[in-house]
């Protein structure tokens, strides 16, 4: 029986011989935990990239699970790229998100390569949603999909968006960090604002500001 393969050791992995990575001390908020649910919480920042984050979830005895990554790239024009993992009452979920927070338009061909692994699952079950905010700059070719005894499927998937994103990591052009921070805080400000299932949970546990400096300085990397 395949089981899920854990994304944060898999994109850091990736990343290791390509960029230089630092991890960085965010102390207490590097566990949190209440109410039988626990978040771990990693950060890097990826020299000549952006910035990484590792987010991890337990809850009811380890029933329900979730992992989250994030490569918020500032030095390149790529989208922000998210990887989500969820595991409940025996059925997975596995989303590869790519948003438009580019200074300029991603080529074609570049979201036809990711169309292409989002294709390959084509016959996969999609998982029921609901509107939000951010479906406006969700790329279509992001990955979305559920259902139960799909490991080996999501886990290549994840890794062939991983793989293609680094890909064309290496071919985008530099693109000016400030400002493309300024999109990426953009991005992080209205997930606070507008809020999502994370966030929300997070909030009504932790509060309003932890949840807001986890969300804005830990996963998308922006300023305090």
């Amino acid at each position: 029986m395949s089981k899920h393969a854990d994304l944060g050791t898999m994109v850091l992995g990736a990343l290791e011989g390509r960029y230089p990575l630092e991890k960085q001390d965010i102390g207490a908020d590097a566990r949190l935990s209440k109410s039988g649910m626990v978040f771990e919480t990693e950060s890097y920042a990826v020299k000549g990239l952006g910035h990484l984050c590792v987010l991890r979830m337990k809850a009811f005895l380890g029933l329900m699970k979730m992992e989250t990554v994030v490569l918020a790239v500032k030095e390149k024009d790529l989208p922000l790229f998210n990887l989500d993992w969820v595991s409940a009452a025996g059925k997975e979920t596995m989303l590869a998100e790519l948003y438009d927070t580019q200074l300029q338009p991603l080529p074609e061909k570049a979201l036809g390569r990711f169309q292409a692994l989002k294709d390959r699952d084509g016959d996969l079950p999609m998982r029921e949603k609901r509107p939000h905010w951010y479906d406006t700059i969700l790329y279509p070719c992001s990955y979305d999909h559920a259902g139960k005894g799909l490991s080996q499927r999501f886990n290549a998937a994840a890794e062939g968006y991983v793989k293609e994103f680094l890909a064309q990591a290496e071919q985008a052009p530099a693109c000016d960090a400030g400002e493309k921070g300024k999109k990426i805080r953009s991005f992080a400000e209205t997930l606070v604002k507008e809020g999502g299932p994370a966030v929300d949970t997070m909030t009504k546990l932790f509060g309003a500001e932890t949840a807001g400096r986890v969300i804005l300085r830990h996963m998308y990397g922006t300023e305090d």
